[in-house]
């Protein structure tokens, strides 16, 4: 059996050929004018797709092209820091790509590459592995200089690792996408999930921890402007009235847009059930253009369902909240956190309310089963609560109070009229011509059906109504229904 000579290892890295300089990009996609790398080509021997693999770079920096001549070694000139660890492992295994690119007077332009499908099980996966990490690598920002001598089908960002080989291959091509803290994790577990020196529950609890972690994309805290013309359309959209909340919201967007930071507190919104708070936190993720999640406080009293269980456990699991940057695939999102008013309610094992701070600090927060901490920074809170006298004076600090009032019988009417009966008439397929309502119609309807606070009566009304005249369009064959107070008033 041949014996690894590892000094024979260090001469060879000690006389490693470096023909290329790497450049700086935060560019999310490349062009020719703005490649991947460019490779040498000063006889023009390239055409717009080269098939072929790159040499193990500590050999030689360089790429083995199929051309109508033969096999051509071209050096490559320049590369995109963020790829010199992925081009090193495709150099290494000696996997077959084809690089998409244009030659220009610098050399070989390349902005494309995908794999080649050889049978011969050096991918991670057959399909979509290369694009995964490409596009996690176009999406992260370029690594600091100190950083690159540390570490030498179309969608794959859908895709789910799950198998120690991609993990690994993962972790190698692409691991600075991950923050420090979080990197040196990734490295500690994928030791563990390796060892046979350990039990098989901790090799399996370390390998899910990781395939949890590299599905989610590490963003950066830095957040484009937002256009203040398209976030006032949102909001008039979704909301009638409310022209207070709609200024609180506004002026949140041009913080923004001048910092490039999410705002320090998140929003509390406080009011009578049905008053739309649900509805203005969704607004509010559209117009920050981040994926939502929901924590629904009255559910949970136990604090160990947001932290997640410890490892120690053989059926141990992440909690939500850890749970929720997985499913949402990303690192910023925005939280809403339902009935806030109820996380004081904990039963014998701790205080929920207790967990929500650590996530609201933006220090950080940990989950018990992933053993490690997750940067916050990118998170944006917006929470709702019914009674803001039972929410702890440390959670409400935490947030810009926004106090959402009672709509009044006038604005409940052009809710219904503007808003409610076109959103059922839509949904049932019905023409708004088929079910009309009168003004003294729309006078009793306030009167019978909507007799509580909030809009859900509102809503529940204009589908009462739609239904109804569905009924004897269908039934009694009439062409049209116009309620009046009468018919209204008639209605069961």
């Amino acid at each position: 059996m041949p014996v690894f000579d590892f000094a024979q290892e260090e001469k060879d890295k000690s006389d490693a050929v470096k023909t290329y300089v790497t450049f700086q990009s935060d560019e999310p996609e490349a062009t020719v004018d703005k490649p991947i790398f460019v490779i040498e080509d000063k006889d023009g021997k390239m055409t717009h797709h080269v098939n072929g693999v790159f040499t193990n770079p500590i050999a030689r920096t360089s790429f083995e092209a199929e051309t109508w001549e033969g096999v051509v070694s071209a050096d490559i000139l320049r590369i995109d820091s963020r790829f010199v660890s992925l081009i090193g492992w495709l150099g290494e295994n000696r996997i077959p790509v084809r690089l998409s690119g244009a030659v220009t007077e610098e050399g070989y332009a390349v902005y494309k590459i995908r794999e080649m499908s050889t049978g011969n099980g050096k991918l991670s996966s057959e399909d979509g592995f290369l694009q995964f990490m490409l596009e996690r690598l176009f999406a992260s920002n370029a690594p600091a200089e100190e950083e690159l001598d540390e570490e030498s089908v179309e969608d794959g960002d859908d895709m789910k690792l799950t198998s120690i080989q991609s993990i690994t291959d993962f972790i190698t091509c692409a691991g600075r996408t991950f923050p420090d803290n979080i990197r040196l994790w990734a490295r500690r577990n994928l030791a563990v999930a390796k060892s046979s020196e350990v039990t098989i529950e901790e090799r399996h609890h370390a390998q899910r921890a990781l395939s949890i972690m590299t599905s989610i994309q590490w963003k950066s805290d830095y957040f484009e402007a937002i256009d203040p013309v398209e976030a006032r359309r949102i909001l008039d959209e979704e909301l009638y009235g409310l022209e207070s909340v709609k200024q609180r919201i506004m002026e949140t967007v041009i913080q923004v847009n001048r910092t490039h930071t999410l705002p320090s507190y998140g929003l509390l919104l406080c009011g009578p059930a049905g008053v739309g708070k649900s509805q203005i936190a969704y607004a509010v993720a559209r117009i920050l253009k981040l994926p939502w999640t929901t924590l629904d406080m009255s559910s949970i009293n136990d604090p160990e369902q947001l932290t997640g269980s410890s490892r120690i456990y053989s059926n141990a699991k992440p909690g939500i909240i850890m749970e929720a940057f997985a499913n949402s695939g990303t690192s910023n999102l925005v939280f809403i956190i339902n009935e806030l008013d109820k996380a004081n309610s904990g039963k014998g094992n701790g205080n929920p309310a207790d967990v929500l701070l650590t996530l609201l600090d933006n220090l950080g927060f940990t989950d018990n089963y992933m053993e490690c901490m997750i940067p916050t920074m990118g998170v944006y809170p917006i929470a709702t609560a019914n009674v803001k006298a039972d929410i702890s004076a440390p959670l409400m600090s935490r947030f810009a109070v926004i106090d959402i009032p009672d709509y009044t019988v006038e604005e409940k009417k052009e809710i219904f009229r503007r808003f409610s009966l076109p959103k059922v008439l839509k949904r049932m397929g019905m023409d708004p011509s088929e079910c009309q309502i009168t003004d003294d119609g729309l006078d009793a309807v306030m009167e019978k059906f909507v007799i509580s606070t909030g809009i859900r009566n509102v809503e529940q009304a204009a589908e009462h109504l739609a239904a109804n005249a569905l009924y004897q369009i269908e039934v009694d064959k009439v062409e049209k229904v116009i309620f009046d107070r009468q018919k209204v008033e008639k209605l069961c």
